[in-house]
């Protein structure tokens, strides 16, 4: 299944762990990319899960091209047993252009940020769920919401969350920040953080709804959404430069 993507993720992986000042952490960035725990890994590998744990933590030594060699086998076998959704999803990036006019921006962080991050980036104010800006994403997607609405079929609404569903969605030419919420109640998948740029009012109901499904809300007070995709762009770069 989907060969020549598995081995492209796979030279990722390995080359971002490789490369990093700190494999333990970039090696629990892709860990948690693929959804699983330090227990189930450390089962497939047939190791305890406290050296998992220590390779995390950085109390073990960098592990070596054999360790890591297992390490992205088992979480593309483990994926494979799943169904291979986080292959699949990877398989959608390669070679192609945005999937839709409405997406203006979608990006994968190299090593995860916080929201409180992301919140500096884009010169926000949180104004639900305030207690999870410790939360950790891994990307962002930033999207026309005019667009969304008139051009993006359900199936076309799923693209938004790339690779994976813990990352910002950003929503541009808000006016109220109710259809957003909306959307994102109705189709099912929860994003790990949403934000709101151009609100020149926003609804109560989207607070509530935010609130109801446990998704921090970020209202954007930066001006004009070139300079909101140039920030958040920038914060791409900084975590590049820290792998």
């Amino acid at each position: 299944m989907l060969e020549k993507e598995k081995e492209a993720l796979a030279r990722r992986i390995a080359g971002e762990i490789t490369l990093s000042s700190d494999p333990g952490k970039t090696m629990r960035k892709w860990r948690e990319i693929f959804g699983i725990s330090q227990t189930e890994l450390a089962e497939h590998l047939g190791v305890s899960s406290s050296v998992i744990s220590d390779y995390e933590g950085g109390r073990r030594k960098s592990p070596g091209a054999g360790t890591i060699k297992k390490f992205v086998e088992a979480l593309l076998k483990i994926d494979e047993e799943r169904g291979g959704s986080v292959i699949k999803a990877f398989s959608r990036t390669i070679g192609v252009e945005l999937p839709t006019s409405a997406i203006l921006d979608i990006r994968e962080f190299s090593i995860p940020i916080k929201i409180s991050q992301l919140l500096d980036a884009v010169n926000g104010e949180i104004v639900a769920n305030e207690d999870m800006i410790d939360r950790e994403i891994y990307g962002y997607t930033v999207v026309d919401s005019i667009r969304a609405i008139l051009e993006m079929s359900s199936e076309e609404f799923l693209k938004l969350y790339g690779w994976t569903t813990e990352r910002a969605l950003v929503f541009t030419k808000v006016s109220t920040g109710r259809s957003p919420m909306v959307a994102v109640r109705v189709q099912g998948l929860k994003p790990a953080v949403i934000v709101l740029h151009g609100v020149k009012k926003l609804d109560e109901l989207a607070v509530k709804l935010a609130q109801r499904e446990r998704i921090p809300l970020i209202v954007s007070k930066i001006e004009n959404e070139s300079e909101l995709i140039n920030n958040l762009r920038k914060l791409v770069e900084r975590t590049e430069k820290e792998v």
